[in-house]
C-alpha cells in the first residue's frame, strides 16, 4: 500500500456523517495544497490542488476533528489513496481519488467558537499524556 503525507488547509468545515447501518461516525473534508514554482521565463506561478479526505476512525472524527478542525485550519495528514467510482443519475460513470486518513495533525488547533462568546476563539489547553499535538512534524 502506498502512503501519502499531505500538508495543506481545510477548504471548508469538515462534515461529520453517520453510517446508515451501524451509526458509526466518520469525517469528510477537502484539503487544499498550493505549490509555488517558476516558469521557464522566470515568472512565478502557483498551482492549487484539492484532495477529498475521509476519516473512518470514529474517535478521531468525534473528539478531534469535529471540535477543533474548521475552514482554514492547517493540517498534516498521512494516509493512503483509494479510487472511488460511481454512476451519476445521468448514467455517466465518474472517477475520483480520495485520501483515507490514517493520521491527522492540526497545526493551529483552537476551540470551535461557542455561540455566546462572540466568535472569538481561544487557545485550548493541551491534553495530558506526554505529547503535544501542536508540535511540528520533523520533515
Amino acid at each position: 500500500m502506498q502512503t501519502l503525507t499531505l500538508e495543506g488547509y481545510l477548504a471548508a468545515d469538515p462534515s461529520i456523517l453517520s453510517a446508515q447501518g451501524s451509526g458509526k461516525k466518520r469525517a469528510s473534508f477537502r484539503v487544499l495544497e498550493t505549490t509555488r514554482f517558476r516558469r521557464a521565463d522566470g515568472t512565478p506561478g502557483e498551482r492549487t490542488t484539492g484532495f477529498n479526505c475521509i476519516c473512518f476512525n470514529e474517535a478521531t472524527a468525534e473528539k478531534y476533528i469535529e471540535p477543533f478542525a474548521r475552514k482554514g485550519s492547517r493540517v498534516v495528514i498521512q494516509g493512503h489513496v483509494e479510487n472511488d467510482t460511481w454512476t451519476g443519475k445521468d448514467g455517466v460513470e465518474h472517477y475520483d481519488l480520495r485520501l483515507i486518513v490514517g493520521d491527522i495533525r492540526l497545526k493551529n488547533r483552537r476551540d470551535r467558537p461557542a455561540a455566546d462568546d462572540g466568535g472569538s476563539g481561544h487557545q485550548m489547553q493541551e491534553p495530558a499524556g506526554g505529547y503535544d499535538l501542536n508540535d511540528d512534524i520533523p520533515f
